[in-house]
């Protein structure tokens, strides 16, 4: 840090007190949003809190003008939370903008119209962030991680605010996002469906009239609930539209929506193409796609045990471990499209011990009472039309359509 002396200290204070409450008084939102950002870093910001550590009393700076001291409260918390951002206690910082930006929602409240939701979405952002980086400070000291929970609470007041009559309510559709993101982060997916109920279903919220930022991200955190829940109808809808309105520069935001539409898309018998994969580096999926299209188990088990870690922590593991029954509708097809080519007569026949080999063939050893098994899942769930002659060890299929296509709904369905 640079030596800063007391009268400059004393300038850049002042400074940025006055451009706070111009910022406030002719209601300038993007001046408000940069003197709030804590995490982007910005030189004028570090300065301020180089400055608020040698004055020490700036309190004293904001009681002696009207013009300061009506926001005094304010203003009192964000300069104690950026002087211990500043010399790294960021649970202290966290608490102190905590208290500020109760206050600021407070004062927002009361303001009649929305110019000031640019900055409020600024604030909770930064409460997220600084609650997620006080965590770990908590978490390396030995102490239990609590702020990001109180952040999620502070959130919620936030969306209460916003969810009435009025200009203000557009605003409720980030706030949701920023729960989202909070209750992913803590495990707590559960407490996102009382504020889905509020957005689906409250009259007051027309979904087209929030931006198109806020609408894409919110599908995104539902479409990755519906994969948890497994219905992936409804995930494919949503992660697709998520994906169709995401701005095309945003490539990390892609790949993202990707990483689960993807699972969801194999799920109901669509698979991507190459170029999808190699475009956006979810080279994961390669081998997995290589195994639908081929009808080799082994292929698709050894791309699962390869990337396990991966597909466990995104959550899509079980997704991609359950297509292992359209491999094995894969692997019949190719069987049945062989025989038919050396035995037409006989080509809608396909005998266990025949299946039993192939399996062999690919290092799945398997006895006739396992593949007979794994017929009849394969029968009862329609993705092979026929039926098994239990004495004759055979599968004796249907001769129109004896492997239907998935058309874009789930095995089973």
């Amino acid at each position: 840090m640079a030596y800063v002396s007391m009268g400059e200290a004393h300038r850049r204070i002042t400074e940025y007190l006055n451009r706070f409450c111009d910022a406030v008084s002719y209601q300038d939102s993007s001046t408000l949003c940069r003197l709030l950002s804590f995490s982007s870093n910005s030189p004028p910001l570090l300065s301020l809190a180089d400055a608020l550590n040698v004055f020490q009393d700036a309190s004293s700076l904001i009681r002696q003008s009207d013009k300061f001291s009506e926001y005094g409260e304010i203003l009192a918390h964000l300069f104690r939370s950026l002087q211990s951002y500043r010399v790294g206690n960021l649970v202290e910082a966290y608490l102190a903008f905590e208290k500020f930006a109760n206050a600021f929602v407070q004062e927002f409240r009361n303001w009649e119209s929305a110019w000031a939701l640019e900055a409020l979405y600024v604030v909770c952002y930064e409460i997220r962030i600084l609650a997620e980086k006080a965590d770990k400070e908590l978490t390396s000291n030995g102490k239990s991680p609590e702020k990001l929970k109180a952040a999620g609470s502070l959130l919620m007041k936030v969306f209460g605010v916003l969810a009435g009559k009025g200009p203000k309510r557009v605003g409720a559709l980030y706030v949701t996002c920023q729960l989202f993101k909070t209750y992913f982060k803590l495990g707590t997916v559960n407490l996102c469906r009382s504020v889905i109920r509020s957005i689906e279903t409250a009259r007051i919220f027309d979904f087209e009239e929030f931006p198109r930022r806020d609408k894409v991200t919110y599908m995104y955190y539902t479409g990755r609930l519906e994969v948890f829940n497994e219905n992936f109808p409804a995930a494919d809808s949503k992660l697709s539209y998520a994906l169709q309105y995401c701005n095309p520069k945003r490539e990390r935001n892609i790949r993202m929506i990707l990483k689960y539409l993807i699972p969801v898309k194999l799920s109901i018998g669509i698979i991507p193409k190459d170029e999808l994969l190699q475009n956006y580096n979810l080279h994961e999926y390669t081998k997995i796609v290589q195994a639908l299209r081929k009808g080799d188990l082994r292929l698709l088990r050894h791309a699962l045990q390869e990337h396990e870690d991966r597909f466990l922590r995104s959550g899509v593991y079980l997704v991609l471990e359950k297509l292992e029954l359209q491999v094995y509708q894969r692997l019949m097809k190719k069987i049945y499209i062989i025989q038919k080519l050396s035995d037409p007569a006989r080509a809608h026949q396909l005998k266990l011990e025949v299946i039993a080999k192939a399996l062999r063939w690919l290092e799945m050893d398997m006895d006739l009472d396992e593949v007979e098994c794994i017929m009849t899942i394969l029968i009862y769930k329609n993705l092979v039309k026929g039926y098994l002659a239990h004495k004759s060890k055979v599968v004796v299929l249907s001769k129109q359509d004896p492997f239907p296509k998935l058309n874009g709904k789930p095995v089973g369905s």
